[in-house]
């Protein structure tokens, strides 16, 4: 991929001076730590980008951002090639606070130079602009599904963030508390999972859609503080389909290249993080 600045990630703690980063599209900017680019994303070019295409659509992003995560996978299933600007590490670029000068937050989808922001935002924008496309829709076609869709994503947007900041340690709070709300949470979408996806593969069905990419995209992070915290979360005993689910949907072409290995995360909150204790320690 081809890079505006500097390879360098997400999550550090008390590293001078901290970028701002957001675990939530919706909340108060949190400071979040990044990290030199691993192997996974360590190319200095675009891949499968041309040079037309590639200044024809560019995402502002950082890859630990399960939000920069859900853009990135939106495009790969619409099969639009785009180049990836990485933000520089401890400053928000020119580009960043020209793009998106209400919230000054990743990631920013320039569309022939036309910013839009808000990562759920965005996956509607890429469904809508690349309709004509070979590719399936994102969103249902059905208003009324399509608008359950849209309430199960900004009920994740609202759960997951916070109490994924708490396990890894990065947020002061209860880790027990934090994982039990996490685990209502995901066996209430277990239970929206076997309504919606009606036996099939995806919540959209047989296709990865909204709702799937919304969900997706904050895997690798609940992977990565259940080995950090020591906690079952996404647990084939306590959700099944899920569990199924996500092996499937991170094993799907468009998804595999745009979330790393769980261990690139721990990696990332033990070398530049608060790195939290099992639970059952007993250490706060």
């Amino acid at each position: 991929m081809k890079y505006e600045s500097t390879r360098s990630f997400i999550y550090q703690q008390q590293q001078p001076p901290p970028p701002p980063y957001l675990l939530s599209d919706q909340s108060q900017i949190k400071t979040i730590q990044y990290f030199q680019h691993s192997s996974h994303f360590s190319h200095s070019t675009p891949t499968t980008m041309s040079a037309e295409a590639s200044s024809a659509v560019r995402v502002i992003g950082l890859w630990p951002s399960p939000f920069v995560i859900r853009v990135l996978i939106a495009l790969k299933l619409k099969g639009v090639e785009y180049e990836f600007v990485e933000e520089q590490v401890g400053k928000k670029s020119e580009l960043l606070l020209r793009s998106n000068p209400v919230h000054k937050k990743i990631p920013v989808l320039l569309h022939h130079g036309k910013p839009i922001s808000e990562s759920l935002v965005i996956v509607q924008y890429v469904d809508e602009a690349w309709s004509s496309s070979a590719a399936p829709a994102i969103l249902p076609a059905d208003p009324y599904t399509r608008a359950v869709h849209r309430f199960w994503a900004q009920y994740i947007d609202d759960k997951f963030p916070p109490a994924i900041r708490t396990l890894k340690g990065s947020d002061d709070g209860d880790k027990e508390q934090a994982a039990g709300q996490l685990s209502a949470a995901l066996q209430l979408l277990e239970a929206a999972f076997v309504e919606l996806s009606q036996g099939k593969s995806y919540f959209g069905g047989d296709g990865v859609g909204y709702l799937d990419i919304a969900l997706v995209s904050h895997v690798g992070w609940v992977r990565a503080v259940e080995k950090i915290a020591g906690v079952a979360l996404l647990d084939e005993a306590k959700v099944p389909n899920l569990a199924a689910w996500a092996g499937r949907l991170c094993a799907h072409a468009a998804v595999a290249d745009a979330i790393p290995d769980a261990d690139k995360f721990v990696e990332f909150s033990v070398k530049y993080g608060s790195f939290s204790k099992p639970i059952n320690s007993g250490a706060k």
